[in-house]
């Protein structure tokens, strides 16, 4: 594509001389430069791409963009007011536009965003409408799963995935655009379709995120700035703000307040190892009896989102029924089914609010005792150990503590802390530092009628230990012990 093309309806303050040349590329990190490329200068929390200007053009650059003033002579320059916002435009363009060829349709909130994701993907697919995810688990299209290292990816990734899905007959894409995706411009540019409020509570706040809990809701609720259709849990405290503040199109979901969709008459199913709940929906769709495999009130949340936008998009309620009850999703209270006698999940429950979301729920079930296997996250705010050692000590008939993502931190003394949180409580622990081993004990220590939640990793399959992730995939390491038993 011609520079010229690419360029098109972008804001630029100082044009390099020649935009009638061939451009092979977009690249933003200076380690995947390729000859002929435009390289754009992305400012990070530790890097500073005008800091490898001279490098790039030695690979071979055609052309750098840049935001600040720089001097170097004989090297094309463009510069525009922010490199991030431009990197978002010019790779649409570079893409042949493919968001404005796909109904694209946003989740945001603090909980709920991936399990939202799948159920719209599952509906949507019974209506014989192909779509893809972008999000938390990654870039998911047919039965292939692409790994990410964000929930929302940069921009330019964003619009190659969408042309990927466009060049594969994808009719739809749901994608999970977080607080921070916002605050970096990943998804500068696109005019979703559909944008879903799920929740709002606390988190992401930290040093490589946001200052605190207002910048965090500012970023989410810019979302919907850029929206055709808004769908809001009504029963949040923050929906009156993205209600009041936002002229696109809106419909709210509840279980509690008059809204365009209401569940009710929800109960709790515990069949044979089968857990899930069943509900019904009143207003915009009505519907009886309808079941999701996935256990707790607040998926009957993520339910409503999802039904709430496909009947926007066209699907009739008979196929929003059925998308929903054969819903799955990798990580995300995820059945491992090894025994008639307990029930085991997996659940990324990686922080004191999803851990007792998820706690909570299963007390509901009355297990015979609820085991929950956890550690924390190395290099993150120590009170998140806190706060997870005391809501498992609070809600767990026992808690196996182990390690989770040390990342660069000594696993004993992320250990040493979370053990301070649950000490505040009278709930009993155990420490056993090597997670497989962990594992282990709570399935051979395992009695009839428990319930034991392996929380943390989800559908990750690595633990990071001193910068590197070394395979770690639960489902596997559950696979080998109950072969040796």
């Amino acid at each position: 594509m011609t520079l010229d093309a690419i360029l098109k309806n972008i804001p630029i303050l100082k044009n390099a001389e020649d935009i009638d040349i061939e451009i092979s590329d977009i690249c933003y990190d200076s380690r995947n430069i390729k000859p002929n490329c435009i390289f754009v200068c992305l400012k990070g929390a530790k890097f500073d791409g005008h800091d490898y200007i001279n490098e790039a053009f030695s690979k071979g650059t055609s052309v750098v963009v840049v935001q600040e003033d720089v001097d170097f002579k004989n090297i094309p320059i463009i510069k525009v007011e922010n490199t991030r916002k431009f990197l978002a435009l010019a790779s649409a363009n570079f893409f042949g536009n493919p968001d404005k060829k796909l109904k694209t349709i946003a989740i945001t909130g603090t909980k709920g965003k991936t399990t939202t994701s799948f159920m719209v993907r599952s509906i949507l697919e019974k209506a014989s409408l192909k779509t893809g995810i972008i999000g938390t688990i990654g870039v998911v299209m047919d039965e292939n799963i692409t790994k990410l290292n964000n929930t929302t990816p940069e921009s330019y990734e964003i619009h190659k995935n969408f042309k990927k899905m466009v060049d594969n007959g994808a009719n739809c894409v749901v994608m999970e655009v977080s607080s921070i995706g916002v605050k970096s411009y990943r998804s500068y540019g696109i005019d979703f379709d559909y944008a879903v409020f799920t929740n709002f509570s606390s988190d992401h706040i930290g040093e490589n995120e946001h200052k605190d809990l207002d910048e965090y809701f500012k970023f989410k609720n810019m979302l919907f700035n850029n929206c055709k259709n808004a769908v809001v849990n009504l029963d949040d405290e923050k929906s009156e703000k993205i209600i009041s503040e936002h002229l696109c199109d809106k419909k709210t979901f509840s279980l509690k307040s008059n809204s365009d969709l209401k569940a009710e008459n929800i109960n709790l199913i515990n069949n044979g190892g089968e857990i899930g709940v069943t509900f019904d929906f009143s207003g915009f769709i009505n519907s009886n009896n309808i079941k999701i495999k996935i256990p707790g009130v607040f998926n009957v949340y993520n339910a409503m989102a999802a039904s709430l936008v496909c009947k926007l998009i066209g699907v009739s309620d008979e196929n929003i029924k059925l998308g929903l009850s054969e819903t799955k999703v990798k990580g995300r209270v995820e059945p491992i089914n090894i025994s008639y006698d307990y029930a085991l999940f997996i659940d990324y429950a990686h922080n004191a609010v999803s851990m007792e979301n998820i706690l909570t729920t299963f007390k509901e079930y009355n297990p015979k005792r609820l085991i929950t296997m956890f550690g924390a996250g190395g290099n993150r705010p120590k009170i998140r150990r806190y706060e997870m050692g005391e809501t498992s000590g609070k809600f767990s008939d026992l808690s196996v503590i182990t390690s989770d993502n040390p990342r660069n931190e000594n696993p004993l003394d992320i250990i040493e802390d979370i053990k301070l949180g649950i000490n505040k409580t009278n709930g009993k622990y155990i420490v056993i530092p090597d997670r497989k081993e962990a594992i282990e004990y709570c399935i051979k220590n395992a009695e009839k009628g428990d319930i034991i939640v392996l929380a943390g990793k989800g559908h990750e399959d690595y633990q990071e230990i001193n910068g590197v992730k070394y395979p770690f995939d639960e489902r596997m390491v559950i696979n080998d012990i109950v072969n040796r038993k």
